[in-house]
């Protein structure tokens, strides 16, 4: 099994390094947008089947979030020729024996995900990780998960791992940026339709209220 280190917190320099990455990288600069299409081409050039999910996801769908790493899935036979063919020619484990958690030569982490593992707390469910040729679009010369499969996952997270509720969140973001309305629950899974409805209303229901708010200065007692 594979065990991951926790970082100890943050110096005040280390901050600010990832703030200013942090900005270039919604510029579409920074060491992370050209880790992200380095390790797109290589993947491409070994014939390995990808998709980008998480933050980076998130990002090329419209809700602008920060990251540090890169979400990646492939199938567990191109798990094996990621570690045969990319290993030490640009990509080391995390840790000794780490065969999901990968580092670049510039530093930027990399999860790997395998399709068919599970969301959230990875137990069976309908909803699981798809093969990147099944639920994956281009955006910008990278394999992005659709917006539909990004949503339904993050549903299916957040529904079943307690310390996974900002996956819900997202998908509230997701829907205010998007202008998603209640017709989009029937792309999703059955399984995280309600999930998606609940959501969605509260964030009718948010907007509502604020459109009968008063503006900010108008008399009421006229």
């Amino acid at each position: 099994m594979e065990r991951e280190v926790t970082a100890s917190p943050l110096p005040g320099p280390r901050l600010a390094e990832i703030y200013h990455e942090g900005l270039r990288l919604f510029m579409g600069q920074g060491t992370l947008n050209q880790t992200l299409s380095r390790l797109a081409a290589d993947l491409d050039q070994h014939g390995i089947e990808y998709m980008i999910i998480g933050a980076v996801a998130l990002i090329a769908h419209g809700y602008r979030r920060f990251t540090e790493d890169i979400d990646l899935v492939i199938t567990p036979e191109d798990l094996e020729t990621f570690h045969r063919e990319l290993i030490g020619r640009g990509y080391v484990p995390q840790f000794p024996g780490a065969r999901k958690r990968i580092r670049t030569a510039e530093g930027v982490r990399i999860k790997i995900i395998t399709a068919g593992e599970f969301p959230g707390d990875g137990k069976p469910k309908p909803v699981s990780f798809p093969r990147p040729s099944e639920a994956s679009v281009q955006i910008g010369g990278i394999r992005i998960v659709t917006l539909e499969k990004l949503i339904e996952l993050k549903l299916a997270s957040g529904m079943t791992a307690p310390d996974r509720l900002r996956d819900l969140a997202e998908v509230q973001e997701l829907i205010k940026i998007r202008g998603l309305d209640a017709e989009f629950a029937q792309k999703l899974d059955p399984y995280v339709r309600a999930k998606y409805l609940e959501l969605w209303e509260a964030v009718r229901q948010a907007e509502l209220m604020r459109d009968q708010q008063p503006e900010a200065g108008s008399r009421t007692d006229e």
